[in-house]
C-alpha cells in the first residue's frame, strides 16, 4: 500500500495538532513518509492518522505494541483498518506475539508493512546493564532481529550503527528502519547511537526516521531537501 519512493521519515512529535498540520501543509507524499508517534496519537488519535493517510502520506504509527500477543494481534487489526503502511511492535514480546501480530495482518486486504524494534536508540551499554540485558547493544540488536525475521516481520528498527551488521545477518528483502539519523549540522539531542544520512544508508539502512533536524528548523524544507541532497550522492 505504499504511494512513496522515499527513504526519508519525518516524525511528526508535536506538542498539538496545528504545529503538526502546518508542516504537513508544505510537504508532499513524493518528498516523504510520516510517523506519528505516542504523543500525538494519544493527544489526537486515529482522527489525525486518517487525515494524514487521506492527505496520500505513507504513515509510519509508531506505537512500539507489547503485550500478550491476543492484545498486540487485536491492536495490529485496528491500526491496519486506519490505512497506515507500516506498525511496530517490540521484539522483546517473544516469538508468539510477533507470529500472532503477523498472522491477523495477514488478514486484511491492504496489509502494512510489521517492524520489529530491537534496542531503543536513547540505551547506551550502561542502561542495557541497569535493566539486565548481557551483552553489548549491537549483540541484543542482532539477537532481536533474527528472532523478528524468524517470526515472519518484514524488517526491523535498529540504531544506524548497527545496520551494517544486521545487513550482513538477514536476508535481502528485510527492512532496516533506523531512527538516530542526524546530519553532521544538526544536534544528537537524547540519541546516543547515531550517524549521517548518507551513512546510515550506505551501511544498509532501507529508511531513515529523521525527527528535529527537520521538525525543529527554522525552514523545514531546506533542511529536507539537505538531507535528500546528502542522499542523493550516496552511490
Amino acid at each position: 500500500m505504499s504511494r512513496s519512493e522515499s527513504r526519508i521519515i519525518v516524525a511528526l512529535d508535536f506538542p498539538a495538532e496545528e504545529p503538526a498540520l502546518q508542516l504537513v501543509e508544505q510537504l508532499t507524499p513524493e518528498r516523504c513518509r510520516l510517523k506519528v508517534g505516542k504523543e500525538m496519537f494519544t493527544r489526537l488519535g486515529p482522527g489525525f492518522v486518517r487525515e494524514l493517510s487521506g492527505r496520500g502520506f505513507d504513515v509510519f504509527l509508531d506505537l512500539k505494541f507489547h503485550d500478550i500477543p491476543n492484545t498486540v494481534a487485536a491492536a495490529c487489526r485496528a491500526a491496519a483498518d486506519l490505512g497506515v503502511w507500516m506498525i511496530n511492535v517490540h521484539a522483546s514480546g517473544g516469538p508468539r506475539m510477533m507470529e500472532a501480530a503477523r498472522e491477523v495482518l495477514a488478514q486484511q486486504p491492504e496489509r502494512p508493512l510489521l517492524i520489529g524494534v530491537t534496542i531503543l536508540t536513547s540505551l547506551a551499554q550502561a542502561d542495557l546493564e541497569a535493566i539486565g540485558y548481557a551483552g553489548s547493544p549491537q549483540d541484543n540488536v542482532l539477537r532481536l532481529a533474527r528472532l523478528a525475521e524468524a517470526a515472519g516481520l518484514d524488517g526491523v528498527v535498529c540504531s544506524p550503527q548497527e545496520t551494517q551488521a544486521l545487513r550482513a545477518a538477514v536476508q535481502p528483502g528485510f527492512r532496516l528502519v533506523t531512527p538516530g539519523v542526524r546530519p553532521l549540522w544538526a544536534a544528537t539531542g537524547d540519541q546516543k547511537r547515531v550517524a549521517t544520512p548518507a551513512d546510515a544508508l550506505r551501511n544498509g539502512a532501507d529508511y531513515l526516521v529523521i525527527g528535529r533536524p527537520v521538525t525543529a528548523a527554522a525552514d523545514p524544507l531546506e533542511k529536507l531537501d539537505l538531507i535528500q541532497q546528502e542522499l542523493a550522492a550516496v552511490p
